[in-house]
C-alpha cells in the first residue's frame, strides 16, 4: 500500500521510533526526548513533539516530519522511504486525542516486522568494527573478551555491529553509524574476586575502565553495566550485597542527578566520576588522555630509557 504524503505525516512519530527500537529517555508533557537516532550522543537532544507530530534534533539543527526523518535515518530518497512505509507497516487510525488530529498508529504486527532480529554472532573480525574500536581506543583483544560481532536484520536489511550481551541474552549494538539494542533490554553483571561494585552506563565506559585499571594498578572490583539508566532502580536490590558501590556515570544532567540521588539513598554509594573530570564520560576521557597515560606508564617501567624522555645534552660533534 503506497501512502499519500498526508497519510505518512499522520503516522505517530513516537510509535514509529519505538518500532525502530528507540525509546524516550524522558517525557515532559507532549515532548519526548531521545538519544538521537541520527548521531552518537550521551545526552538526549532529539525531541519529538507528539502534539505537533514533528521532530527536532538539537545536536545538528535539523527536524521536520516523519518523511524528513526517514530520509535522514535510512539515507534514501523520499520515494524509497514512502515505499518502505507502504510496504513495511500495517496501519490503523486512532481516535484523535485532545489537541491532536487523527493519527495513524503502527500495529503490533508492524512492530514485530520492524524490531531488530539477531541473525548470528562470532568473534570480532570486521575491519570496519576493528577500526571503530580503535577510534574508541579499545584494544581489540580486550573487546573480544567481552563483545561479539553481531549480524542482525532491521527493516528487512542486514547489518553488523559490536554486540555487548546483557544478562538476559539481549545485545547492545554499536558501530560508527548505529546505536541500538535487541530485546530483552537488561543490565550486565560481571563477577570477580573483588568485594566492591563499580557501575557504568555503557560497555565502552566499562572497557575504558579496564584499560585504565591495568595501567594504574587500580584494585579489583565487580562490574555492573546498566546499558540504560532506567535499569538503575530495578537493580538496586542486586547492588545491596556490596559494601561499597562506585558510580562512574556520565557528566550530564541525567548522570549527575542519578549519582546525587544514589548517594543520598545510601552511604555505600560513592561518586567515582572525578576520574574523568572535564570529559562527558569515561570513554571520552580515555580517548583524550590515552597517549599521555601510555607515556607515563612507559616512564615508570624498570629500565625505561628513550630519546623522548632523556634528550641528548652536550655539544654537537662536528665531523
Amino acid at each position: 500500500m503506497r501512502l499519500t504524503f498526508e497519510e505518512a505525516k499522520r503516522i505517530d512519530l513516537v510509535d514509529y521510533l519505538a518500532s525502530l527500537g528507540h525509546t524516550p529517555q524522558k517525557v515532559r508533557g507532549t515532548d519526548h526526548w531521545y538519544l538521537s537516532p541520527l548521531r552518537d550522543e550521551k545526552t538526549a537532544s532529539f525531541k519529538v513533539d507528539r502534539k505537533l507530530n514533528l521532530w527536532f534534533d538539537h545536536g545538528n539543527g535539523k527536524g521536520g516530519s516523519i518523511i524528513d526523518f526517514g530520509v535522514a535515518y535510512f539515507g534514501c530518497g523520499i520515494a524509497e522511504f514512502m515505499d518502505r512505509l507502504g510496504n513495511g507497516f500495517s496501519f490503523h487510525r486512532q481516535q484523535p486525542a485532545a489537541g491532536r488530529g487523527t493519527m495513524i498508529s503502527i500495529s503490533a504486527e508492524a512492530d514485530e516486522k520492524k524490531k531488530i532480529h539477531l541473525l548470528s554472532e562470532h568473534e570480532i573480525v570486521s575491519p570496519a568494527l576493528i577500526q571503530y574500536l580503535a577510534a574508541r581506543n579499545i584494544p581489540l583483544e580486550l573487546a573480544r573478551q567481552y563483545c561479539r560481532e553481531v549480524r542482525f536484520e532491521l527493516n528487512e536489511r542486514s547489518y553488523y555491529a559490536i554486540g555487548f550481551r546483557n544478562d538476559q541474552g539481549g545485545f547492545e549494538l554499536r558501530n560508527a553509524q548505529f546505536k541500538g539494542s535487541s530485546s530483552p533490554k537488561f543490565f550486565t553483571f560481571i563477577r570477580t574476586a573483588g568485594t566492591e561494585l563499580s557501575i557504568f552506563e555503557g560497555c565502552f565506559d566499562f572497557l575504558s575502565y579496564l584499560v585504565i585499571r591495568a595501567q594504574q594498578s587500580l584494585p579489583e572490583t565487580n562490574y555492573l553495566i546498566l546499558n540504560s539508566l532506567s535499569a538503575f532502580e530495578a537493580s538496586l536490590p542486586f547492588m545491596q550485597q556490596f559494601p561499597r558501590i562506585n558510580l562512574y556515570l556520565d557528566h550530564d544532567n541525567a548522570g549527575r542527578t542519578l549519582t546525587s540521588h544514589a548517594i543520598k539513598q545510601s552511604p555505600a554509594f560513592h561518586d567515582g566520576s572525578g576520574l574523568y573530570a572535564g570529559a562527558k564520560d569515561l570513554n571520552e576521557w580515555h580517548v583524550q588522555n590515552a597517549a599521555r597515560i601510555a607515556r607515563e606508564v612507559r616512564a615508570r617501567s624498570p629500565g625505561h630509557s628513550s630519546a623522548e624522555d632523556h634528550p641528548p645534552t652536550g655539544k654537537k660533534i662536528r665531523r
